[in-house]
């Protein structure tokens, strides 16, 4: 990763139900990377505000470009509307 700007510098794997997904700049958002490969994910507002699209980080690492989001994250959750992978990941979606 590099450390200026928390870009990952390759493609990190997103591991879902035992799906393996390849994450792209291009998707802009972990959220659009899961819907590109059909995962569906309940979301409102894109933004990090509602949290309905709260998922479970169950390894790996992300962040917030656009800074944290303003709804309620606990332990291990992640908000895909508005993070991005910084490793390979693997997500428990209910």
């Amino acid at each position: 990763m590099d450390p200026k700007n928390s870009m990952p510098t390759s493609i990190p794997v997103v591991i879902v139900e035992e799906q393996r997904l390849d994450y792209q700049q291009s998707d802009k958002t972990l959220l659009n990377c899961l819907e590109r490969h059909d995962i569906e994910v309940h979301f409102h507002c894109r933004d990090g505000f509602c949290g309905a699209c709260r998922v479970t980080l169950e390894r790996g690492q992300v962040c917030y470009p656009n800074g944290e989001p303003l709804a309620f994250v606990g332990e291990n959750e992640i908000l895909p509307c508005c993070c991005i992978p910084t490793s390979n990941i693997k997500l428990k979606i209910d």
